[in-house]
């Protein structure tokens, strides 16, 4: 530990026991997760079999999504100190769930490079690296356990993103119910799940700032800053597909 020019101490990691725990649990969540990715392939429907890769790699991202961020409730129901305190305070649910995210996006990432070099992979592939980092720093340290799980959160909204993806990679026209539904649920678990999450962990790490070594602070905010302009892209796209171009094509056909 060190203290800082305000006499606060720095709180530095002393025990990196749990990198061996974490690195296992990140590859077998890795081989399980490409295990995941084999069997959406084989369940695919016919009317994506034009968007092979597509309907894997969302159906993946979907069971992700759906565990970790109701994972991620459990462990504050768990243990609701680590709201408290999300730098010290950890649980072996909170390392496991951090870990098991780290071998999904690993396997993810590499996923993505072998069969999709978009550009649109290529923005995913900066936010893996990025929280890879970061979970990868929580996972090996078993500090900012809370804040990495905090941070998944926002997972429940990547449920309904997902769940529209495999919508429309079905064929599923906006104007079908169920779409609609799923549109308006997608915006508000973005609002509440993803912006004001983001805005908190921002919030937290500022506030917080003279706790947090420099080099870790800078990743921090890294991840955050990459995440927070991804998030205002993916926000205005949505708005734009599902509800502004809606409005103007019923305008155009009245």
């Amino acid at each position: 530990m060190a203290l800082d020019q305000h006499g606060q101490t720095e709180i530095w990691p002393t025990d990196l026991s749990g990198s061996r725990y974490g690195t296992l649990v990140a590859g077998i969540s890795a081989v399980i997760f490409f295990i995941c990715g084999y069997i959406a392939d084989r369940l695919r429907p016919k009317v994506a079999d034009k968007q092979t890769w597509r309907w894997k790699n969302i159906s993946v991202s979907l069971v992700h999504a759906t565990v970790s961020g109701l994972w991620s409730v459990y462990c504050f129901v768990e243990k609701p100190v680590m709201a408290e305190d999300l730098i010290k305070t950890h649980t072996l649910s909170g390392h496991t769930l951090i870990s098991m995210s780290v071998g999904y996006f690993v396997y993810d990432t590499i996923d993505m490079m072998i069969y999709q070099r978009t550009r649109q992979s290529f923005e995913l592939l900066l936010h893996h690296i990025v929280i890879i980092l970061c979970f990868g720093l929580a996972v090996c340290t078993k500090l900012y356990i809370g804040y990495a799980v905090l941070a998944l959160i926002v997972e429940l909204n990547s449920i309904f993103l997902h769940l529209r993806q495999l919508l429309q990679c079905c064929g599923i026209p906006k104007t079908n119910s169920l779409y609609r539904l799923n549109s308006l649920v997608n915006l508000g678990t973005f609002l509440g799940f993803r912006i004001l999450t983001l805005c908190w962990m921002t919030r937290w790490i500022v506030i917080n700032k003279d706790l947090v070594p420099l080099a870790f602070y800078t990743l921090g905010s890294v991840g955050l800053a990459v995440m927070t302009v991804m998030n205002i892209i993916l926000f205005y796209r949505l708005l734009n597909s599902d509800f502004l171009r809606k409005k103007e094509s019923t305008s155009k056909d009245d």
